[in-house]
């Protein structure tokens, strides 16, 4: 836990469209963390808007996806991060000196038959991700 630098950590969240699953966790960041965290996220090939489940369900826990816009992923925005968070199964490049881990969300049960309840799912399993990235940052706000 960092308590001495004034330095605000930056996390970059990154899946194949940026869409829907970086989305939703840089929105969870965004709420855990308030101003402490930087938080960006960006795609391999961006869709040409957010996935609109996928803000429902982020909508459902408190937290704000809907005035976000998919982003390209680029070789500057993957440098200027401090953590670099994959999300889901997009083929990123390793660049030297760029410390990159991936979150691979749990399969949805076979009985949630819905794509509402998968999705709720998927809130939930990136939802847990970033609470123990939040304190492994030690940024928790309030």
């Amino acid at each position: 836990m960092s308590t001495s630098s004034p330095q605000t950590p930056s996390v970059l969240f990154v899946c194949n469209t940026n869409g829907g699953k970086s989305q939703i966790a840089a929105a969870l960041l965004r709420q855990a963390a308030g101003d402490s965290v930087a938080v960006k996220s960006a795609g391999l090939i961006p869709a040409h808007h957010i996935n609109e489940l996928a803000a429902s369900v982020v909508e459902e826990v408190g937290a704000d996806m809907r005035a976000e816009v998919p982003t390209a992923l680029t070789e500057e925005v993957l440098r200027a991060a401090d953590r670099v968070v994959i999300v889901g199964e997009a083929q990123v490049p390793d660049l030297e000196g760029v410390a990159m881990e991936r979150w691979v969300p749990a399969e949805a049960p076979a009985e949630l038959g819905t794509e509402r309840e998968r999705m709720e799912f998927l809130r939930d399993d990136i939802a847990a991700r970033v609470a123990m990235l939040n304190d492994d940052l030690g940024t928790t706000s309030g």
